[in-house]
C-alpha cells in the first residue's frame, strides 16, 4: 500500500506541541532502536569508529550483538555473517515492517513510497524527510527554482529534500565539511539507490487527492544534542551553515495516524 500525507498549502498550529501525535522521547527510542541495528549489521565495516569508542559504548553493544543472537538461535534461523541483511530488512526486522519507494498508484504523480511487508501500527515513524537544513535567512534561491522538494518547517526552517542537482551538490559539499576523520555526521546514500537508512525516503511521500486517503502526516523532531556520535552517519540530513551543525537542528518525519499495510 502506498503512504500518502496530509495535504496542506498553509500549516496552521497554534503550538508547536499540538503538531505532535506522538512525543519526541518515542520518536528518539525509535530511531536509537533503527540506527543500532544498523551499525550492528555493519559492525565489519565500522573498525575505524568502534576503536574511538570508549568502553562503555563497546559492551553495551557486545551485548546488543549477543541478544541479537540468542534470539536468531530461539528462532532456528541459521546465523548469517555481519553486514548479510539488507537495510530493509533490518528496519523489517526491527520495526515490524518495510518501506521503499517505487512508481506511485497516482496518476502522473512520479514516484511514490509503499509498505512493502509487514504491518504499520498506528503512530508508527515510516519515514524521515532528507535534506540539506536552511535557517530562514540562509540563501536557497537558485536551489528552489523548480523544487518541489522543499519543506517548510513550523518556525520557517526549510528542508531542502530534492536528491538532484544543486541540491545535491550543496548536501554532498556540506556533508564533507562536517565529517570528522571516520566519523560522518550524517548520510550521504540517500542521494543514490542504494540507501544505508531505509527510513530516508520521506521526499518521496506524496500528498493525499480525491482518490485517496492520507494515512500518514509529519511531525517535526529535533535531535538532542548527546545523540550517540557513532549513530549520526544513518541521519540524512545537513545543516546548510557549519555554526548551526553543533546545535541540535530539526528534522522533519512522516507518522503513521492509521493502522495500514
Amino acid at each position: 500500500m502506498e503512504t500518502f500525507a496530509i495535504c496542506r498549502t498553509l500549516r496552521y498550529v497554534p503550538e508547536e506541541s499540538k503538531d505532535k501525535v506522538i512525543s519526541d522521547e518515542d520518536v528518539l527510542g525509535t530511531l536509537l532502536q533503527v540506527f543500532q541495528a544498523l551499525f550492528l549489521n555493519d559492525l565489519s565495516k565500522q573498525s575505524d569508529i568502534w576503536t574511538l569508542l570508549p568502553e562503555p559504548v563497546k559492551a553495551k553493544y557486545r551485548d546488543l550483538l549477543a541478544l541479537q543472537h540468542q534470539r536468531v538461535n530461539l528462532l532456528g534461523i541459521r546465523h548469517r555473517q555481519q553486514n548479510a541483511f539488507k537495510p530493509e530488512e533490518i528496519l523489517y526486522k526491527t520495526l515490524g515492517f518495510s518501506v521503499a519507494r517505487a512508481t506511485s498508484s497516482l496518476i502522473s504523480a512520479g514516484r511514490g513510497v509503499f509498505v512493502t511487508k509487514g504491518l504499520v501500527p498506528k503512530g508508527a515513524v515510516v519515514s524521515m524527510y532528507p535534506g540539506t537544513i536552511y535557517q530562514k535567512y540562509e540563501p536557497i534561491f537558485f536551489q528552489s527554482i523548480g523544487n518541489p522538494f522543499i519543506f517548510r518547517c513550523l518556525d520557517g526552517t526549510l528542508i531542502d529534500g530534492n536528491d538532484k542537482g544543486i541540491s545535491k551538490v550543496v548536501y554532498r559539499s556540506c556533508s564533507g565539511r562536517d565529517r570528522l576523520g571516520p566519523l560522518k555526521m550524517n548520510d550521504i546514500t540517500w542521494l543514490t539507490s542504494e540507501t544505508q537508512n531505509p527510513l530516508a525516503i520521506g521526499q518521496y511521500v506524496n500528498n493525499c487527492s480525491n482518490e485517496r486517503a492520507a494515512n500518514v502526516c509529519y511531525q517535526e523532531f529535533e535531535v538532542p544534542a548527546g545523540f550517540p556520535v557513532e549513530l549520526k552517519q544513518y541521519f540524512p540530513n545537513i545543516a546548510y551553515s557549519s555554526e548551526k551543525q553543533r546545535h541540535a537542528h530539526k528534522r522533519g518525519l512522516q507518522r503513521c495516524f492509521r493502522r495500514w499495510q
